[in-house]
């Protein structure tokens, strides 16, 4: 039996195909993709490919889905054929030295799965075990597939400890930063959202419902913005990065008071590297964290603000394509033309 997917040769050249659905192996589930989303890693590992999620080629690709089982294999249990779901994109194994101590986010057996671009997915055992959740009836599907985005953010946003009345400035506003934005709104906090793109920078006030909106296109000197709109012009409580580029991970030591967060949350290229004022570091007690991934707790924790209605996740998708131009909804968010494109199979 086959099926159509996108398959990933190299960076910048993937291609619709037809390729053979496997059976699912013990402890595995199939899953029919009812609903799959682009992402800022997805548009990365298409421009310059991906050390982890790439391990072979031609490669499964996309990662943000969520369906109906279709097939179940031996020792399931807990799920059967028909069951709504959504899957988290990875699963700790539990045992490790970082599992031990609760940071499973860091597991050394950190299993990914990739291929959601496809008409089915079969998920691995230690997904189906540990990040494999169903979906309440009255919950769309193009919904749902927002929660391991989310769970990344909310990851972020618990270990920043962001809380009511501080200010805090977002720079970067991809949806991961619009998500830390809105979330950043729902724990009290005054949130100042910076970006260029007018599409992100609108959105920031619709979805994120931002106090402040910063286009960092007019200022040479945006800390000088940061100041202004912060409490007694100290500086922010906490600055927000989501763009993952060395020169604004510097930036953002400029925008805080003393004794500030500045949480490091976009990915930088592999091998790059930032310089630090280490008097400003160590003098104004400047609190600096980077916070990767997620675990089971925040990927349940996200299907249930999602379920709950506390972020209109669906104001994020912007663009609707069929499988086969799934290439054409990643140039477009890579381009900027898109926030999320939904792609159905």
């Amino acid at each position: 039996m086959k099926m159509k997917a996108i398959q990933f040769y190299e960076p910048l050249n993937i291609k619709y195909e037809e390729v053979e659905i496997k059976d699912p192996k013990d402890g595995e589930v199939q899953v029919k993709i009812m609903a799959a989303l682009t992402c800022g890693t997805d548009v990365k590992t298409y421009r310059r490919g991906h050390p982890v999620l790439i391990k072979k080629i031609p490669s499964g690709f996309g990662h943000e889905f969520s369906g109906i089982i279709t097939k179940v294999g031996k020792n399931v249990v807990g799920f059967k054929v028909g069951d709504r779901v959504v899957a988290a994109n990875s699963a700790p194994c539990g045992e490790c030295f970082f599992c031990k101590r609760g940071e499973y986010n860091l597991c050394e057996k950190l299993e990914f799965l990739n291929g959601a671009y496809a008409e089915y997915i079969n998920v691995p055992q230690a997904i189906v075990k540990r990040n494999l959740l169903h979906l309440p009836d009255d919950l769309s599907f193009e919904r749902a597939a927002f929660a391991e985005p989310l769970a990344n953010v909310v990851h972020g946003v618990e270990k920043t400890g962001i809380k009511a009345g501080q200010t805090v400035g977002v720079v970067g506003l991809g949806p991961i930063g619009l998500m830390f934005v809105k979330l950043a709104k729902l724990k009290g906090a005054k949130v100042i959202a910076a970006g260029r793109n007018p599409l992100k920078l609108k959105m920031a006030k619709e979805f994120g419902d931002a106090d402040e909106i910063v286009d960092l296109n007019k200022y040479k000197n945006p800390e000088k913005i940061f100041l202004n709109f912060s409490e007694g012009k100290k500086g922010l409580d906490v600055a927000v990065e989501c763009v993952g580029l060395p020169e604004i991970w510097e930036s953002m030591f400029t925008y805080v008071r003393r004794g500030g967060t500045v949480h490091l949350f976009g990915g930088c290229k592999q091998g790059t590297s930032i310089s630090i004022d280490t008097r400003r570091l160590h003098y104004d007690e400047i609190k600096v964290l980077s916070i990767f991934h997620h675990t089971p707790l925040y990927f349940r924790e996200a299907l249930r603000l999602i379920y709950e209605e506390k972020l209109p996740v669906e104001k994020l998708i912007t663009e609707t394509v069929p499988l086969e131009l799934a290439e054409e909804g990643l140039i477009k968010h890579m381009n900027g033309r898109a926030l999320k494109v939904l792609i159905k199979p």
